[in-house]
């Protein structure tokens, strides 16, 4: 029994490890939130204009500047990281890693301007491991929007 539990803990262990420590690859994650299928799985939150029941913001700004303003509000903690992209391209993906067990989320997006010089954006944010998230993903993003001042 013991031996059981000590190598049950060990798994356990390893699997929190490989966690914090799994490569990401952006082949893999980097994704256009325009193109993305909407995933099957409740741990993710796609939210581009006319979809969903949380209407896109549009923003009294251009595209390059709101992507700006977005990296460095997301990446001024230290849970958040750029995968791939730049905001210069209008288009990142960022690894956004939970508090305490390190779950890796990835969360890309696209800048979009409109007229005016006027910008929106496309945002596809999803949970690498687990198949619900409790709508971590959602509120996240929203929390970001609602700090760029959309809400």
């Amino acid at each position: 029994m013991k031996t059981a539990l000590t190598l049950f803990g060990l798994l356990l262990l390893g699997y929190i490890a490989y966690i914090r420590v799994a490569p990401s690859n952006p082949l893999i994650w980097h994704v256009d939130p325009l193109e993305a299928e909407k995933p099957r799985k409740p741990n993710a939150f796609l939210w581009r204009s006319g979809e969903g029941k949380f209407p896109v913001p549009e923003f009294d700004m251009d595209a390059l500047s709101l992507a700006r303003a977005f990296d460095a509000l997301v990446t001024k903690g230290s849970n958040v990281t750029q995968l791939a992209g730049a905001p210069e391209q209008l288009f990142v993906t960022y690894i956004a890693r939970t508090k305490v067990m390190q779950y890796p989320d990835y969360v890309s997006i696209r800048f979009i301007d409109l007229d005016g010089g006027r910008s929106t954006l496309a945002v596809f944010s999803r949970a690498r491991f687990g198949y619900g998230d409790r709508g971590v993903n959602r509120k996240r993003v929203l929390g970001w929007m609602k700090a760029l001042g959309a809400g």
